[in-house]
């Protein structure tokens, strides 16, 4: 991004997976570039595994908290379903950074309704530019499948034109001590994650 640029990220996933600390890594790394930043949050029934849903949008200055479908530039998907589930938002030339981690929600786990199918094949057909990581395979959080959101997040990072040594400042002032130095290694392995191009 510009600096006079104003970007709309979306973030999705289901209760547990850090989707709301990921969103305050991003706003914090705004408010450090000295950007205006909103910042709004969806709790979908998330203590049943339902979705949760973080709008953030930065830019020198930013009037709503909520991006409308077809206006996002970057979608955020903890799990396959959810990006499939808020694909509309993204916008023609946008980017989907998606796991490929699957969480059958409550629907599926009680034998109403299956887990689609072809899920990241669907996505890609439809969004602008499609980055898929095994986000629980080769990274820190195969030792701690907890950090997955930060794993995502410095994907993200690395499309951004705003410095990592922000990011990393972000995540100190967000995340406790004794738990940084991984979300640290979470966050790096995204930043350098090599899969960026490998699908359009």
């Amino acid at each position: 991004m510009q600096k006079n640029d104003q970007v709309d990220i979306f973030i999705t996933g289901v209760g547990g997976q850090g989707t709301i600390l990921a969103g305050k890594v991003i706003s914090t790394v705004a408010l450090l570039q000295d950007l205006d930043v909103k910042l709004s949050e969806t709790h979908g029934m998330a203590q049943r595994g339902g979705s949760v849903v973080t709008h953030v949008r930065l830019g020198p200055k930013v009037y709503s908290p909520l991006a409308e479908k077809g206006e996002v530039d970057f979608l955020l998907a903890f799990e396959q379903l959810e990006a499939l589930r808020w694909l509309d938002y993204l916008s023609p030339t946008g980017t989907v950074i998606v796991n490929r981690q699957k969480l059958e929600p409550l629907p599926v786990l009680t034998g109403a309704q299956e887990y689609p199918r072809e899920i990241l094949a669907r996505v890609r057909a439809l969004a602008g530019h499609t980055v898929i990581v095994d986000a629980l395979q080769d990274t820190a959080a195969r030792e701690n499948p907890r950090v997955v959101n930060m794993v995502l997040v410095g994907i993200l990072a690395s499309f951004l034109d705003l410095p990592a040594s922000t990011w990393e400042a972000a995540l100190q002032a967000s995340i406790p001590p004794s738990l940084l130095e991984i979300n640290l290694r979470a966050f790096r392995d995204g930043y350098n994650y090599q899969g960026k191009e490998s699908s359009q």
